[in-house]
């Protein structure tokens, strides 16, 4: 199981920041950094099946591929935003974190604009 394998580098990479933290505390740090950012990317791998059957089904429903697309964007977006500040909080720097949440929410809100006004255009073509 994939999840044995995530979970396995955590515990070992958590385990070498306790023990570098205690004799150099600049370094724990740099192997957070490396260790989340290499279970992020062996976990973003894993999404390229969910984005090709997520693409089959909008072609095979007429879907116009702009909005799959986008909204590949913003989950993206959401993502790693969180990354970035849970690597900022991590850090100690919560401040920094909170800025990195509020940029990926106003990048979601200007992605999500066109889906907004498209269904909003819907409703008002449906409405009497």
């Amino acid at each position: 199981m994939d999840i044995l394998r995530f979970v396995g580098i955590g515990i070992v990479a958590t385990a070498i920041i306790v023990v570098l933290k205690s004799q150099k505390p600049e370094l724990g740090l740099w192997v957070t950094l490396a260790a989340g950012t290499f279970l992020f990317l062996m976990g973003a791998g894993r999404l390229s099946a969910v984005i090709d059957l997520l693409r089959n089904y909008a072609d095979r429903s007429g879907i116009d591929s702009t909005y799959v697309t986008t909204l590949l964007k913003i989950i993206g977006i959401a993502y790693i935003a969180e990354f970035g500040a849970e690597i900022c909080k991590d850090a100690g720097e919560s401040a920094i974190a909170s800025k990195i949440e509020l940029a990926g929410k106003v990048m979601i809100i200007v992605l999500a604009m066109p889906i907004m006004t498209s269904i909003l255009d819907l409703v008002i073509r449906i409405m009497p």
